[in-house]
């Protein structure tokens, strides 16, 4: 986490809307900040080798470069980066294929509206505890 212990959160989804929604949503906890966003894997990297979040919320399902494929990524370059995953297709092969990929969690896309913050705490926590 970052020197004021705000959690630093990139948010990336292919579409607008996702990213504003969970943006909104995030505004409303002082422990968390929203960084940056970005609207496929590319970006994703790039955003976070500029930005530095502690945490990626990334879509499984993306056009350009999925999620899937980012978080391994990300997880090389930044192991120590949270990757939390989500998708409208939480089927168990693609939850399974994000986990090896690196993420710490994958949240079904309509049950991340209501989990996301507790769902951030949990890996932040796990972080913590790892570290201590």
């Amino acid at each position: 986490m970052s020197p004021d212990n705000k959690v630093r959160v990139l948010i990336v989804d292919d579409h607008f809307i996702v990213r504003q929604t969970f943006r909104c949503i995030l505004k409303h906890y002082p422990n968390i900040e929203v960084v940056g966003e970005a609207s496929d894997g590319d970006e994703a990297i790039a955003c976070t080798g500029r930005f530095q979040p502690s945490v990626v919320l990334m879509d499984m399902n993306m056009k350009k470069m999925d999620g899937i494929t980012a978080a391994r990524l990300i997880k090389t370059q930044y192991p120590h980066v949270l990757v939390l995953g989500f998708s409208a297709d939480t089927q168990n092969y693609n939850v399974y294929a994000m986990q090896q990929a690196g993420a710490f969690e994958v949240l079904q896309k309509e049950d991340a509206m209501k989990d996301l913050y507790a769902a951030i705490q949990r890996g932040v926590a796990a972080i913590q505890s790892n570290v201590a």
